[in-house]
């Protein structure tokens, strides 16, 4: 038999197996550890305090920080395909007569990209990269207006506050940098966090957030909504499914974009 590890041991093994698979269930750390499962459920509750992971049902997800914005053009280099199946999926809940808010980032983008021309809806927006490239998108389209962001391509500010408390929409589709069962949905900044915050409020309707995987367990700067305050995620087949029965227990609904398949 071997030798028992130490607290500080067991912790680094923890760190290590999430270090490679960001997510780990109770179970599965009991047989690494080969140690019970209360022993582990106390371990977990000692990294959480420390900030290194986050605690779920059954298990525990890396925590990760993004502290700083990227730049817009850095993003788009990030899970391109994901994001586009995101976008169509998260387009095709618009339905005719609505009104969206759709926030800045590069997610977001690819979810104005893909409401159908024909669509008879309103979209206000403080997203600057989906008007250079959408051109005339067919449907009502609004800029929210405010001063410019340079590192993200959006509008924010005190006049984007005042117009967005003129308007109440029926559906909110937004990109965020993170989305934890703790800390809810973070983004870096603090303009687009009071913008975001301001979408949710003047919205008598969906909240819908549009994310890849990658977004799953990570907390920036600024929480923009509690989990609680979310109706749908939409995110890619990477989402781990351990995520999706987390989100489920909070009425999250998931739903996943499925990629394109392989040529025959």
């Amino acid at each position: 038999m071997s030798k028992p590890l130490i607290p500080a041991q067991r912790r680094e093994k923890i760190q290590e197996f999430l270090a490679i698979h960001q997510i780990a269930r109770t179970a599965d750390l009991c047989d690494l550890l080969e140690t019970s499962e209360a022993t582990v459920r106390r371990d977990l509750e000692w990294m959480e305090q420390k900030g290194i992971l986050e605690r779920t049902h059954g298990g525990a997800i890396l925590s990760q920080r993004m502290i700083l914005e990227q730049e817009y053009q850095q993003r788009v280099q990030h899970h391109p395909e994901e994001k586009k199946k995101i976008g169509e999926l998260a387009a095709s809940l618009i339905e005719d007569g609505d009104i969206v808010y759709i926030n800045s980032g590069t997610t977001a983008t690819q979810v104005l990209q893909h409401i159908r021309r024909d669509a008879r809806i309103t979209v206000f927006t403080n997203n600057v990269s989906a008007v250079m490239e959408l051109g005339d998108p067919g449907f009502h389209y609004h800029m929210i207006g405010g001063e410019f962001q340079p590192r993200s391509n959006s509008l924010a500010g005190r006049f984007a506050i005042d117009n967005l408390n003129l308007i109440y929409a029926n559906k909110v589709i937004l990109g965020v940098d993170g989305i934890s069962l703790k800390h809810g949905c973070t983004v870096p900044t603090l303009p687009e966090s009071e913008v975001v915050r301001k979408m949710i409020e003047r919205t008598k309707g969906q909240v819908i957030i549009a994310a890849d995987h990658s977004k799953w367990g990570v907390v920036s700067n600024f929480q923009i909504s509690n989990i609680d305050e979310i109706d749908k995620l939409v995110t890619d087949e990477k989402f781990p499914a351990s995520a999706v029965d987390e989100l489920a227990s909070h009425s999250v609904s998931c739903l996943i974009a499925a990629s394109e398949p392989n040529p025959a």
